[in-house]
């Protein structure tokens, strides 16, 4: 197994599940941190954390966590003989059953595919309706990765997982809103420029354009670099987004659309030709069809080309 040691912390987050989990694991079934270094804390084993899968893979099949207590000290990981109480088939392991990061307890399978371990541990997570689990996930991958790299890698590919099968199937809508939630309550908490720093850009979402946690994390992102920006958030009607630009002046303004139903290029061409044009407009988003933008409109493709350039701007 790997040699690496994992504190609590990093075990939780690995396994996509709370601290205090991990730690009633430990209390009431023993299945706690083997590694330790005199004079440190106690650290989790590759050995430790092939039981804690195994524990949690059963569990999510709607084994008893008793039972699956019992199962995952028996595994070929564990030096503790299994109760005689417990099923007879030596040879279950962590490679006989699902993929951790494609089941919760309702049944429903996650397609994460090769996505970063941090995205499927959000996807478990989520899943589970963890709302704690959730927001301390997504807070570590931000804290560790920073805005950009933890939208790209952890928190965007969970997003449209569970957005797709929304859409689809009207299946885990509870999940999606559970998810958006904790994620914005996250980019909220962050520290944001001084109140004295001037205010010059403005991140909206089309009219009856609901997914805002876009520009939410652009905005984030800008804030981390010290930029702040005004953020009208979802279904901005056109004419509210017209008074905002009178009212504000701002340099740059990005317009979110996620569909194609939301992305109507005349609402550009109206920041293109108002009163009061900001200096950049931007089209962000996969409801835009670059054929249909209007001259003089820039699509950043990923939220590091939207950071740049409105970086760029407020310079």
């Amino acid at each position: 197994m790997n040699a690496e040691l994992l504190s609590a912390g990093a075990a939780a987050r690995r396994l996509g599940v709370a601290v205090t989990t991990l730690r009633s694991w430990h209390q009431r079934y023993g299945l706690g941190p083997s590694g330790h270094e005199r004079g440190h804390h106690r650290r989790y084993t590759g050995d430790d954390m092939a039981r804690l899968v195994l524990m949690q893979q059963l569990v999510t099949a709607g084994v008893a966590p008793a039972e699956a207590a019992r199962w995952a000290q028996r595994s070929p990981y564990s030096a503790s003989p299994m109760p005689e109480s417990s099923p007879s088939d030596s040879s279950v392991s962590p490679q006989d059953l699902p993929d951790a990061g494609t089941r919760d307890g309702g049944g429903y399978a996650l397609a994460l595919g090769d996505a970063d371990p941090a995205a499927r541990g959000l996807g478990r997570a989520a899943l589970r309706l963890d709302v704690l689990g959730v927001r301390d996930l997504v807070a570590a991958a931000v804290t560790e990765r920073g805005v950009i790299d933890a939208w790209d890698q952890v928190v965007r590919p969970v997003l449209v997982t569970v957005g797709e099968r929304a859409a689809c199937s009207e299946e885990l809508v509870e999940v999606e809103h559970l998810l958006s939630g904790c994620i914005s309550a996250v980019f909220a908490s962050l520290p944001r420029p001084p109140r004295d720093c001037p205010v010059r850009l403005l991140l909206a979402c089309a009219d009856e354009e609901q997914h805002s946690l876009p520009i939410e994390a652009l905005a984030a992102a800008l804030a981390v670099r010290g930029i702040p920006a005004r953020v009208l958030g979802a279904r901005v009607p056109p004419s509210a987004l017209r008074a905002t630009v009178r009212r504000t002046g701002p340099i740059a303004v990005l317009l979110w659309a996620h569909a194609r139903a939301t992305a109507d290029p005349a609402r550009l061409e109206d920041l293109l030709s108002g009163r009061g044009r900001p200096a950049v407009v931007a089209a962000g988003g996969p409801g835009w069809d670059p054929a249909t933008v209007p001259p003089g409109v820039v699509v950043p493709a990923t939220l590091l080309d939207a950071v740049e350039l409105f970086t760029a701007a407020a310079a």
